[in-house]
């Protein structure tokens, strides 16, 4: 197998270092006022601007950053993996990149139909992105691609129940299953373009 090139090796660390996302949303959360809930309430509502008695989110710029600077990490990490991601999977995750920097500019209290605009394309393209590249990827190294193929499938259907349920309930986990497990499996393909160690000279 080829050593992965330099322009892949790069992109794979930042697919790698994606998955910290995570403590930005923790980090966010614990310095709420008013009661925050992972399984409830949506990530956006960490991106609030606004404050009243009831909730504020005095962190608010580290998610919105966060929606940012990881969304241009996720586009540029496509563009560096371009060749072994193939021209449909790198288009859906520059767009999936670009959605969720936007979503960074428009947060949910400010203009609630400018934020839906921003984020719905990331639900829809990361999914797809997953599938196909698990599809891509099911001879050359089938685990992987069996393992991408249920992520895509699960997000998708977290996605459709977070869109159909919005602020209700389990809002917040469906939106989280939708969007967590795409870190872990694109940093899952990462894995396979690292630097490989060579034996002897």
């Amino acid at each position: 197998m080829p050593e992965p090139s330099r322009a892949a090796q790069l992109g794979a660390l930042v697919f790698l270092l994606r998955p910290t996302y995570i403590a930005t949303e923790v980090v966010t959360a614990a310095a709420t006022t008013g009661g925050y809930s992972f399984v409830s309430d949506s990530v956006s509502k960490l991106g609030e601007v606004g404050c009243s008695a009831a909730y504020c989110s005095p962190r608010h710029e580290v998610m919105n950053g966060s929606f940012m600077a990881y969304g241009v990490l996720l586009a540029g990490g496509a563009l560096l993996l371009a060749r072994p991601l193939g021209p449909w999977v790198t288009g859906l995750l520059v767009v999936s990149g670009v959605s969720s920097y936007a979503t960074g500019l428009a947060p949910l209290d400010q203009d609630a139909t400018l934020h839906a605009l921003a984020a719905t394309p990331l639900f829809v393209a990361q999914p797809l992105a997953l599938l196909l590249l698990g599809w891509r990827v099911r001879e050359e190294r089938p685990r992987l691609s069996k393992a991408l193929l249920v992520t895509g499938a699960v997000t998708a259907a977290a996605a459709v129940g977070f869109i159909v349920s919005g602020e209700e309930r389990a809002g917040g986990a469906l939106e989280r299953l939708a969007l967590w497990p795409v870190l872990f499996g694109l940093a899952g393909f990462a894995w396979t373009q690292r630097p490989r160690l060579r034996r002897g000279r």
